[in-house]
């Protein structure tokens, strides 16, 4: 690859607990797709993929000094939680939810429900008291707790009872993977979002989030930082979560991100989040157009073929590079790169790049 600028990458895949199994994961049928001899394991998960002073107290947890903003583009319809909810909403869940209100206790609710009245300081002082009495409860009483609201959710559920207003469905399908996991409360604290394809959330440092159902082009800063407590087997870090998280409400809206549409190219759509490390372009190409030109950035960038099948070359490629679905393909800059289209269906591709 020496003196090459442009050339196919071979990327490995990674069996995250969180991922989802075998040929049903959208990653394990990218690299099937990519690679004739590539073999799914139906039995295992597929999925892809404050710093500073995290790596300096645990840095066997987390080894790295960089934050973690990420983003999220739905590629099917997509849900996941992020940010905390409007405070109004809580203390709607903490009426409406017995068991809810049980962990938080009467000291935390009430702090919360009259902060609202005063400034945003004292929201947010308040909103991580409560969060912090929620994930600090012993394990035995969340436990009690979650499968006294499961047993009367379900109940309700097949009595036809529509139980949207306590989250019922997400909680059922959540308590179905975790059973007895702190984080199946967690609904009644962040905000639920719903992507179409092509909508995304983005998520700075420090904003609680999980994904819940569906496929997405996910990106993030350079890190292996995550600091978790709850919905997964890995290492839980409840103390260092209460004290990093941003305890900023917003509502569900104003955490939907939207691309921008280039002038320059109609077929190509600009995701730029307000952090330097990343950009990521989607291309939605139809399959009637022959040949399309990637443009030349700054920056080197990551291409990604999600569907399609193309044939690459640039004036300094010697042979045209064969990229079909699950492919990807290192960019460097200021190169632009030249895609025939060697079977006539629509392309969708995402570039991951830092514009300058």
């Amino acid at each position: 690859m020496a003196g090459q600028r442009v050339f196919p990458l071979s990327c490995v895949v990674q069996h995250y607990a969180w991922g989802k199994m075998g040929s049903s994961s959208e990653v394990a049928r990218l690299l099937a797709s990519n690679d004739p001899l590539a073999q799914i394991a139906e039995d295992k998960p597929y999925a892809e993929e404050l710093a500073e002073k995290l790596h300096l107290q645990a840095p066997q947890h987390y080894p790295d000094a960089n934050h973690k903003p990420e983003m999220a583009i739905a590629l099917t319809s997509f849900q996941g939680l992020c940010g905390f909810r409007p405070v109004e909403e809580i203390l709607t869940f903490l009426k409406k939810v017995p068991e809810f209100q049980f962990l938080i206790g009467d000291a935390a609710s009430t702090q919360l429900r009259q902060s609202t009245s005063i400034d945003a300081q004292a929201v947010a002082s308040a909103l991580r008291n409560c969060f912090s009495q929620l994930m600090k409860s012993e394990k035995k009483v969340v436990v009690e707790q979650l499968n006294l609201l499961v047993k009367r959710v379900s109940q309700q559920v097949s009595a036809g009872n529509n139980m949207e207003d306590i989250c019922g469905e997400l909680l059922l399908q959540l308590h179905q993977q975790y059973p007895g996991d702190i984080g199946c409360f967690a609904i009644y604290f962040l905000n639920l979002l719903t992507l179409k394809p092509g909508e995304a959330m983005f998520l700075e440092a420090n904003v609680p989030h999980a994904y819940v159902k569906g496929d997405c082009v996910e990106c993030m800063a350079c890190s292996d930082n995550t600091v978790r407590a709850g919905l997964t087997p890995k290492f839980i870090d409840v103390p260092t979560l209460c004290e990093m998280l941003s305890y900023t409400p917003t509502p569900s809206k104003d955490r939907l991100f939207l691309p921008t549409q280039s002038q320059e190219d109609p077929y190509l759509f600009i995701y730029d989040p307000p952090v330097p490390d990343f950009t990521i372009m989607k291309m939605e190409v139809p399959g009637s157009v022959t040949e399309y030109k990637v443009l030349a950035l700054d920056s080197a960038s990551i291409l990604l073929m999600v569907e399609g099948t193309v044939t690459a070359s640039t004036p300094t490629t010697q042979a045209a590079i064969s990229l079909q679905r699950g492919g990807v393909l290192f960019i460097g800059a200021n190169e632009s790169v030249s895609l025939k289209l060697t079977v006539p269906k629509d392309l969708l591709m995402f570039r991951a790049c830092c514009l300058l």
